[in-house]
């Protein structure tokens, strides 16, 4: 045995020990700016200081769907036609007044009149059309095109300047929720090329950006809407949760994300449940992981309620489905996948005896900082199926590492197992189903051309009849596919500073809107 490998056992070993004494306890937790133009970092009343838990590789538009990134861009640098309000589920106006559909798959769009871009340049409907062109219908390859649309295509008509209409390919009928997920920029920006620092109609534009340490950004004074409260948001990132709450305790930040209960925000600490349902996916390709049996076998070996209970301390439910109650098309009557480690050993000896490769090393990959004891959840799974007699190492790495290995095309370098995040902010199963369910969507392992068949009759289903063919899907997928070992169906925490007046909901995780967040002494909050 290798020093490294020794080292890592010695360490999957103790987190074990650690989990299964815990096993034992009750533990329930209950205007226009020039881009660096001002690198002042003083701290004032009208600052509003957060730290995340990583900086955002990018604060491009098109990839707003990716959660370190619309947390930042979403409905404050850029916004929407129409957003979904995440307490009521009902798609509000935002840049367009309203949407009218015109046949089973065009609606016609409204603009708000008076908006204009940060920059001064009205916004019109050739801004919108070009938006959506360039989102969907381009070569960027942008996540919300993978996440909302897969591989459908929109044709798109300038009406007049305040009205366009939209058309899928085929009938729709939650095009406009589907739309709502595209930030809209200038006409003038790239169709080939991906815009670290966009231009947007927000209630804040982008001030300066010192890689590695700072991101600011200032109060958009020509801003169509209401006035936010701060002047001026000022972003930082530490990976240490710990380390984010104790800047908050100590006056350094007024706001810190992603914390665990562990990590000491005391009286400052805000829980609320979030949509974000935590997975290991199962490559599909490569042996062993390509026979079933293996499948199941790590679905057996994980303890779901162990781990929610030692590591997250209770701050979760274990998940049966990859989508949250309140999605249309979740199954209530589906229960987690049961423990049963003697049950997994009997089917990796059964592929064993079949010729199956089970002693091929897999790796299981994670992202650092993606959510709190993420390091200790991949150790204690790793001991789990080395019980079970699996050969699993583990592979951290940051947000463009594993989106390498998370969207299509998947790299071609043997078996591995990637730990996902999926939040369904959009509250419909389609959006989980598109690229988690199909044989070919941007984030699936895998599947069969008939269960590709019957997403697209769901998709197609409205009302009850929609809700009911979803969630037969999700109760049959395990049985016929099972790319997934579902681990939480996941609670937030964050720190926030009592001079803040802040209330987070279930699309706190993924957009956190700066304009939702005023001076606690303020009588009129949004």
């Amino acid at each position: 045995m290798s020093p490294a490998r020794a080292v890592q056992q010695g360490r999957t070993q103790r987190t074990a020990a650690i989990l299964a004494g815990a096993l034992s306890l009750s533990l329930v937790a209950a205007g226009c700016t020039v881009a660096n133009s001002n690198q002042s970092t003083a701290a004032d009343a009208d600052t509003l200081r957060i730290v995340l838990q990583e900086e955002p590789p990018t604060l491009e538009a098109c990839d707003v769907s990716l959660t370190s990134v619309g947390v930042v861009t979403r409905s404050n640098i850029t916004e929407p036609l129409m957003e979904r309000n995440p307490t009521s589920g009902d798609l509000e106006p935002k840049l367009a007044d309203s949407w009218e559909q015109t046949s089973d798959r065009e609606w016609t769009i409204k603009l708000h009149p008076g908006v204009t871009f940060s920059d001064g340049t009205p916004f019109e409907a050739a801004d919108a059309a070009h938006s959506i062109e360039r989102t969907v219908n381009s070569d960027l390859g942008c996540n919300v095109e993978g996440y909302v649309f897969g591989d459908a295509n929109l044709t798109v008509n300038v009406i007049d300047p305040l009205t366009l209409t939209v058309a899928a390919p085929e009938a729709d009928p939650i095009l406009p929720l589907r739309v709502s997920f595209i930030e809209m920029v200038p006409r003038t920006t790239s169709m080939t090329e991906r815009v670290r620092e966009p231009i947007g109609t927000g209630p804040f534009a982008i001030d300066y950006w010192n890689a590695g340490q700072r991101l600011s950004l200032v109060r958009n004074d020509t801003y169509w809407g209401d006035a936010p409260d701060y002047a001026r948001a000022d972003y930082q990132w530490r990976s240490e949760g710990s380390v984010r709450a104790s800047m908050v305790l100590n006056g350094e930040a007024d706001l810190a994300t992603s914390l665990g209960p562990e990590d000491g925000a005391g009286d400052l600490g805000v829980a609320y449940p979030n949509n974000e349902t935590t997975a290991v996916r199962i490559q599909l390709e490569e042996p062993p992981l390509d026979d079933i049996r293996v499948r199941q076998a790590i679905n057996y070996s994980v303890n779901r309620d162990g781990i929610v209970k030692a590591l997250f301390r209770g701050l979760g439910t274990p998940a049966e489905q990859l989508i949250s109650e309140g999605v249309i098309g979740f199954n209530e009557d589906l229960k987690p996948w049961p423990y049963d480690p003697e049950k997994a050993k009997e089917l990796i000896e059964e592929a064993r005896a079949d010729g199956v490769p089970v002693d091929t090393e897999i790796r299981m990959i994670g992202r650092t900082g993606q959510f709190p004891k993420v390091n200790e959840t991949l150790e204690v799974i790793q001991n789990a199926l080395s019980e079970i007699g699996m050969n699993v190492s583990i592979e951290m790495t940051d947000s463009a590492g594993t989106a390498e290995y998370q969207e299509r095309p998947f790299p071609q370098v043997g078996p591995y197992l990637l730990v996902i995040q999926h939040g369904n902010q959009a509250g419909d199963a389609a959006f989980t189903a598109d690229q988690y369910m199909r044989s070919t969507g941007f984030q699936s392992a895998g599947g069969t051309p008939e269960f590709d068949d019957r997403v697209t009759e769901a998709g197609a289903k409205t009302g009850e009849e929609r809700q009911q063919a979803y969630a037969q899907l999700f109760a049959d997928e395990p049985e016929e596919v099972m790319q997934m070992a579902f681990i939480a169906h996941m609670n937030g925490v964050l720190a926030k500073s009592d001079s803040v007046d802040y209330t987070p909901n279930s699309a706190t995780v993924d957009e956190m809107h700066l304009a939702a967040m005023t001076h606690a002494d303020n009588p009129e909050t949004n």
